[in-house]
């Protein structure tokens, strides 16, 4: 279990280094992630290297037995590249040029850029590719951050080589995006643009192009350089750092390219149910690459500096958080960063080793903390303990997103995680997959808001039901192709036969903070076999071969089916015909975990109170309420090794159990 944090030596004078290394064995850190924002440093002119600082340090970091994640260093240029060559830096829509004094002023698709961080990073892998200090190396930091787009002459150029590859013939071009539609029609690849300012609507096929072409450059990126590492003779493991559901970069398309998935997160600890929008992006980054322990890269030890109102984590909460991400599959617990800052933009960001001092609770949880993961075995990886999936993919994310729709208003992500907090709030363990994977030994699928819908996909889904699974399809689904145009034979098309319903119209409803208007075009309560209000969309259905479980009960759709059942091979197919709220959406999957036999992680579980199942036997609850809990649990401590009978558990406390499912659920003392 690897603990640490980014190490930044090149901001404090050399004399402090040895007490920075005395201190982090003493809070227990293992590995320190270094360099990541020092190329000024590194490199103060073009074609001179100083390496000389950061030998020291490393070399100094491995005689205190602390490993080194080695980063590129790509991630900000120096000012000195963006004077010599201004065409680096990026633009906006308007063309508003990005400048350099913060972070990220570069244009990804940039030749230049490449060409300068490429040669940075030769001279780094083949300087430390074989230092024993280094265990893995840190490509670039956060890839597209602060910058979600480029629109500079170099990425027009990037976008028309990308289009002239993807679709070979601007003929099939024009016929993916429907140019013929307001003029749009092109005669080659040189004229078409990237969806910069316009007066007004962009083809929506141009904008979703767009978006894939945005994360490619950034994959392009970051390939340029795990290439270049691989040939100066590195063997260490390679990543780079997501974070979370992040929607400029395909996180899914990605994860395959790194070695170990790293992610950094960083709850508020003003939303009280922070650690359930947590348990989502842990539940994300495990699901990206099944079976293999993912890295924690980044969290803060308590404040941010970065939100309009920066609140301390409770005491005990930064470990509480740190134990689920273990429990959701974390190897290792690191954090922004070692050493806070004496000065820039960060200076206010909490640090392992706090600005003031080891006499805090802040360096007194980081002790405490790495003592406890120091203690820990090694936990298991690769079974699959969610029974559970909810559809995430990320180009659909984008067209569902997209401007010019029934409803503008559809928060793709906000309705993804209203179903996970769902599940979370009963403790039934959930990975998030695309639509490709369902039939990955699931007995649940649910597919909210899955607008875009390859053929493969609803291929995937309808097999799934067949060979015996229960799916949930939500609103506005099944409606465009890849290229986000309409299938010939109206909506549906794909899963009309497994779910018995035909959309005729989607039935856009006015936003709960909108102004006035009559209750039945500002919502749809519906009742059946379980009672909510639909929000956003209240669709009108044909229903051709299945039973209704729901209807709307008032307003335009008084009457008409909001939820249905298909019984279809040896499984189920619901349909819910509106985005249901909070409230409607937590009885929705109390009911479908009833009717498909879905059990939870832990039964008995208090609100507030999750429980993870890791490898199977490994279980982890942590009690994330303000009020002491005692829960019927029995098994092995996995940190004092000690077995218990019955389990007690301060506001936010946390324990990890060696424990069977069949102890898991046995009354303590039986």
């Amino acid at each position: 279990m690897h603990y640490g944090a980014d190490y930044n030596p090149e901001q404090w004078p050399e004399e402090l280094w040895p007490d920075d290394i005395a201190r982090m064995r003493e809070a227990g850190v293992t590995m320190v992630s270094l360099g990541i924002f020092a190329w000024a440093r590194i490199q103060p002119r073009e074609g001179e290297f100083d390496f000389g600082w950061l030998d020291r340090a490393i070399d100094l970091l491995h005689e205190g037995g602390i490993a080194v994640d080695l980063a590129t260093a790509t991630a900000s240029p120096p000012p000195w590249a963006s004077a010599a060559y201004p065409e680096l830096l990026p633009r906006d829509e308007d063309g508003t040029i990005f400048w350099p004094g913060s972070r990220q002023a570069y244009a990804p698709s940039s030749p230049v850029y490449r060409r300068l961080a490429g040669e940075l990073v030769t001279a780094i892998a083949t300087r430390y590719a074989q230092h024993p200090a280094v265990v893995m190396w840190h490509v670039n930091n956060e890839y597209g951050c602060h910058l979600h787009a480029d629109y500079s002459d170099a990425a027009r150029d990037a976008f028309r080589r990308w289009l002239a590859d993807r679709y070979a013939d601007v003929d099939e071009l024009n016929r993916a995006w429907g140019t013929n539609f307001w003029s749009q029609r092109y005669g080659s690849f040189d004229e078409v643009l990237p969806p910069r300012k316009a007066p007004y609507s962009r083809n929506p096929g141009q904008v979703l192009d767009f978006h894939r072409f945005t994360s490619d450059m950034l994959l392009e990126c970051y390939l340029m350089e795990r290439d270049l590492i691989r040939a100066a003779g590195a063997t260490q493991p390679i990543t780079t750092n997501f974070m979370g559901a992040f929607k400029p970069a395909d996180y899914a398309k990605w994860a395959e390219h790194v070695d170990v998935v790293s992610d950094d997160c960083y709850p508020d600890p003003n939303d009280p149910d922070a650690f359930r929008t947590a348990a989502f992006q842990r539940d994300l980054i495990r699901s990206l690459k099944p079976g293999v322990p993912w890295l924690l890269m980044e969290q803060s030890t308590n404040a941010l500096n970065w939100r309009p109102s920066n609140a301390p984590k409770a005491p005990g909460q930064m470990a509480a958080l740190s134990a689920q991400a273990i429990g959701r599959g974390a190897d290792g617990i690191l954090f922004f960063q070692w050493r806070q800052s004496k000065a820039g933009a960060e200076k206010f960001h909490s640090a392992m080793l706090p600005h003031a001092g080891t006499d805090t609770r802040t360096w007194r949880e980081t002790v405490a903390l790495g003592e406890a993961l120091a203690a820990l075995p090694e936990l298991p990886a690769g079974a699959r303990d969610a029974r559970v999936a909810i559809v995430f993919d990320w180009e659909n994310w984008w067209a569902v997103e997209a401007s010019d729709h029934p409803q503008n208003r559809l928060d793709h992500l906000a309705v993804v995680q209203r179903w996970h907090r769902a599940f979370h709030r009963r403790n039934v363990q959930v990975d998030l997959v695309p639509a490709a994977r369902a039939g990955e030994g699931y007995d649940l699928v649910v597919a909210p808001l899955a607008y875009l819908l390859r053929e493969a996909d609803a291929s995937a889904l309808t097999s799934f039901v067949e060979s015996g699974g229960h799916l949930v399809a939500g609103p506005f689904t099944d409606v465009v192709d890849d290229f986000d145009r309409f299938r010939d034979g109206g909506f549906t098309t794909q899963l009309r036969a497994v779910l018995g319903v035909d959309v005729e119209d989607f039935g856009a409803l006015v936003a709960p903070d909108a102004p006035a208007a009559e209750p039945g075009e500002r919502a749809a309560p519906f009742a059946g076999a379980f009672e909510g209000v639909g929000t956003l969309l209240a669709e009108e259905l044909r229903v051709t071969d299945a039973a209704v479980e729901a209807s709307f009960v008032a307003g335009r759709l008084a009457g008409r089916p909001a939820l249905t059942l298909r019984a279809s091979g040896r499984g189920t197919a619901r349909y819910v015909a509106t985005v249901p709220d909070e409230a409607g959406t937590q009885s929705l999957v109390d009911h479908v975990l009833e009717a498909t036999g879905v059990e939870p992680v832990a039964a008995g579980m208090p609100d507030r109170v999750e429980a993870i199942r890791r490898g199977g036997d490994v279980l982890t609850v942590v009690n994330h309420g303000d009020a002491p809990v005692d829960l019927a649990l029995r098994g092995t401590d996995l940190v004092t090794g000690e077995h218990v009978d019955g389990v007690a558990l301060e506001p936010f406390g946390w324990v990890i159990l060696r424990t069977s499912a069949e102890e898991a659920a046995a009354p303590a003392g039986a």
